[in-house]
């Protein structure tokens, strides 16, 4: 794929939660863990609301097609951009992210013109993490290689752009044959942004040159000391990008908010959650700005305490400190 420079400077949702030297805030769903009973997602969408209502920057839905019993997580259960579109009716400024959609499993027609349309449903509030999958169960069940999920995941994203980008693009590969036909409709504004995911398969020279931004886990999120070491990764990354161009890079975190303020930032379930205070967590969202980090999405469904005093605490009292932009 050869690298093309995309700019940003009219899409909405973009311009919303990314900015040089800047930290917004997303929540990730579900709001709660699935454990087999789909009403919880009827009360979710009232919370969702206040989320919208409170300003922040963008809710985020993961892509997991099948459930895998051995591996315990169903995400939010509901296919992302069916989920979205529905959001996207309940909502009127927050952006919509994917973390991530699985690109070996898709088709470049179709998934551009599920794209296309929620963007412009949605008007223009689509944000795109893309991955190459990391559940091998889940490959033969699609009749895909494991193997080769990183060459996929490569040719799906270029003949995405290509499809959404251009009026009657010409492919012919062993995926799409497209010569004469267009598809409609096209994103909004040209391009819906496309994150990278971990390394999907691909080096780090590549996300710099292709990607439109990179989302990581953070790693330990304790001490100082393991945002200096995220940092150092980040700094790294963007010395690769041509021309100085501006990605933003994106993390997340699984959090138990403690209702004392106080109370310390450790690490739970194997590292897997952070247990924090308010104040542990301004402490870590602003070592992560200082790191070059230019959104964190926190998912809360492993906190004991009710959602809306959750969301509410957030807004009041974190959301100040990194809001969301062009509001």
């Amino acid at each position: 794929m050869e690298n093309s420079i995309r700019t940003f400077e009219n899409h909405k949702a973009f311009n919303r939660i990314y900015a040089p030297n800047k930290l917004t805030l997303g929540i990730f769903l579900p709001l709660d863990l699935y454990a087999g009973n789909l009403n919880i997602f009827n009360e979710h969408t009232k919370y969702i609301k206040q989320i919208d209502d409170k300003n922040f920057g963008a809710i985020w839905v993961r892509d997991i097609p099948l459930f895998d019993p051995g591996f315990g997580d169903a995400g939010q259960v509901y296919d992302a951009f069916t989920y979205l579109s529905f959001l996207a009716g309940q909502t009127q400024n927050v952006a919509l992210g994917t973390g991530s959609i699985v690109l070996p499993f898709w088709h470049p027609i179709s998934l551009a013109k599920v794209t296309g349309s929620l963007d412009q449903l949605s008007n223009n509030r689509l944000i795109m993490g893309v991955g190459s999958g990391d559940r091998a169960a889940e490959f033969p069940a699609f009749g895909q290689p494991f193997e080769k999920r990183g060459e996929r995941f490569r040719q799906v994203l270029e003949e995405l752009r290509k499809i959404g980008q251009e009026s009657f693009p010409r492919i012919n590969s062993e995926l799409t044959s497209l010569n004469g036909l267009d598809l409609i409709p096209k994103p909004m504004a040209k391009s819906i942004p496309a994150l990278v995911t971990g390394s999907s398969q691909q080096s780090l020279e590549w996300i710099a040159n292709n990607s439109d931004g990179w989302i990581t886990y953070p790693g330990a999120t304790t001490h100082k000391n393991d945002t200096i070491r995220l940092g150092e990764k980040i700094s790294v990354w963007r010395a690769l990008i041509p021309n100085q161009q501006f990605k933003p890079h994106m993390t997340n975190e699984w959090i138990e908010l403690a209702e004392d303020p106080y109370f310390p930032r450790t690490p739970l379930r194997g590292g897997f959650v952070l247990k924090t205070g308010r104040l542990g967590l301004i402490d870590l969202l602003n070592e992560w700005q200082e790191a070059g980090v230019n959104h964190a999405a926190l998912g809360i469904q492993f906190s004991k305490r009710p959602i809306p005093e959750i969301i509410n605490e957030l807004a009041e009292e974190v959301l100040p400190h990194f809001p969301s932009l062009n509001i």
